[in-house]
């Protein structure tokens, strides 16, 4: 088996959870790049579980799991989510290896996070302090794991929280941390998450020379992505698979595969431009229909129709050679389905996608229209499908050149067809 990046091919929450879950018993590791506990992977196994930093491929026994150096680690938030694993009777000592080379998201982060958040240019984040992490590791000023079980830590820790604080107060915030008892409280979380710490580099090019077969897990998206996403409604790291390398110190050329995960319709948490939104009614019942809430912050997610333009490019940016297509069933039985095909606007069209917000907030979608179709009862394989959900792949796949290899009808594991198995 080939190594294999799973990616997202829009604004997140395309499923990507699901997609890890159900093809991780073909791989030895499932390893997560980048991002923090502001991801929400949700996988249906008898029970929902809703993964924010562990990842996906938890739930199989045979799996071992990498949190990588890319990825950025808020304490509570992982103890929390290894405590509730572990009360599930998901086995982790031996499985789960965080990267001590992570940097770690602290309370101040946060608070610095709403603050930026809260101002008339605020562009919608999860508020989980991850923008701030991130800045700080570029700063040079962030703290690794590895750094928490170090001698000098606590000093250095101090005149930092020192620092955050007369930043919180310059924003015009009034909660700040007391340094004495954070301090205190990490070196406790930092206590509990030994076990669990490790060189997650060492162990990736241990694992890839023996001839161990790996899946990277994407956080985010592509469009999210702080490069080639629609800047600046962005995240604050490398969510496409060119995030993989840096984020897990491996070489490129040890992504053998890409597939890329895209809902059969769009959505959107927060601000930033979203060409093909709906209007309040179709959006709603997209919204109600799929149970679009964010599994993180539960905030209603923005919906509308399929994009092929933002698709495309997303498709080109990670190296995408197959699709995996999700919540087919969403669109059962409303009718009318639409797909953005291309874009026109007082610019003209062109191939590459807009770089800017304003340009796309220009732009004027064009959709072909498809008859609606309605699923049956034991769909078992693609063949299963009417007529107008098979020729709707189709075309998604002759839109971007890269065929759909997946399509997912259901939330539970199994729901997932292989397209030309029937």
């Amino acid at each position: 088996m080939s190594n294999l990046c799973v990616v997202g091919l829009q604004w997140g929450d395309e499923g990507k959870g699901k997609i890890v879950d159900e093809l991780a018993p073909g791989y030895d590791l499932v390893v997560r790049y980048s991002g923090g506990g502001n991801a929400g992977h949700t996988i249906v196994a008898g029970r929902k579980f809703v993964l924010h930093l562990v990842p996906s491929g938890i739930l199989r026994d045979s799996t071992r799991c990498v949190v990588g150096n890319g990825t950025v680690i808020d304490l509570v938030t992982l103890l929390t989510e290894i405590r509730e694993l572990e009360g599930a009777g998901v086995v982790l000592r031996g499985r789960l290896t965080v990267s001590d080379r992570a940097h770690v998201v602290f309370p101040y982060h946060y608070i610095l996070d709403g603050l930026q958040d809260d101002r008339a240019d605020g562009i919608g984040t999860t508020r989980r302090g991850i923008g701030p992490c991130y800045v700080d590791k570029v700063a040079r000023t962030g703290f690794r794991v590895a750094d928490l079980y170090e001698k000098p830590f606590g000093e250095r820790f101090g005149r930092v929280v020192a620092d955050k604080n007369a930043a919180i107060r310059a924003m015009g915030g009034k909660e700040t941390c007391d340094a004495s008892a954070l301090l205190a409280t990490v070196k406790a979380q930092a206590a509990a998450l030994k076990p669990f710490v490790g060189d997650s580099i060492s162990l990736l090019h241990e694992a890839l020379a023996g001839g161990r077969s790996v899946l990277f897990e994407g956080a985010q998206a592509a469009m999210l992505d702080i490069d080639t996403g629609t800047y600046p409604f962005v995240t604050s790291s490398n969510a496409s698979a060119g995030g993989v390398a840096a984020g897990l110190g491996i070489p490129p050329r040890c992504v053998e595969r890409v597939l890329g995960v895209s809902k059969a319709y769009t959505t959107r948490v927060g601000a930033g431009p979203f060409p093909t939104e709906c209007a309040q009614r179709e959006g709603e019942i997209l919204r109600t229909r799929g149970g679009e809430f964010g599994s993180t912050t539960g905030r209603p997610r923005r919906c509308g129709w399929l994009d092929i333009p933002a698709l495309r490019y997303a498709v080109r940016v990670s190296g995408v050679d197959r699709i995996a297509l999700t919540k087919m069933d969403v669109l059962s039985g409303l009718g009318p389905v639409r797909m953005a095909v291309s874009y026109r606007s007082r610019r003209g069209r062109k191939d590459g996608y807009p770089a800017t917000v304003e340009e796309l907030g220009e732009v004027e979608p064009e959709y072909v229209e498809f008859p609606g179709w309605t699923f049956a009862d034991g769909i078992s394989c693609f063949g299963d499908l009417p007529e107008s959900a098979r020729r709707f792949v189709r075309e998604i796949a002759s839109r971007t050149g890269v065929p759909v290899a997946y399509v997912s009808v259901g939330a539970e594991r199994g729901a997932l067809l292989e397209v030309g198995s029937g």
